[in-house]
């Protein structure tokens, strides 16, 4: 069944994904992942540059260093996320049991 999109201004997106200190460690992943791929593509755009001196590659290789400082500071981000002491989570009430009535005792 198609769902119709609510007006603009009216749209949530409930997803528990999307506040901070869920899912910390996908989060991390994520990021850490474009970081590895922004340190080798500016790694490789650099090297063709001192080889080829083309000017895209001197511009790619800015926006990577860039990226890459971007990115790291999304991971140290989530790192700190992830280390930060959480409140304790109060222990589960256990109920007390029922008194025996005197009529079953007997």
């Amino acid at each position: 069944m198609a769902r119709r999109l609510q007006p603009l201004g009216r749209m949530t997106l409930d997803l528990e994904l999307l506040n901070c200190g869920n899912c910390e460690e996908l989060k991390t992943g994520v990021h850490a992942a474009a970081l590895g791929l922004a340190v080798v593509m500016g790694a490789y755009n650099a090297a063709a540059w001192l080889r080829r001196r083309e000017a895209h590659l001197a511009i790619n290789t800015v926006l990577y260093a860039a990226l890459t400082l971007w990115e790291q500071q999304h991971v140290a981000h989530h790192f700190r996320e992830l280390r930060r002491p959480r409140p304790a989570q109060p222990p589960m009430p256990v109920e007390a049991p029922a008194p025996i009535s005197a009529e079953l005792a007997a």
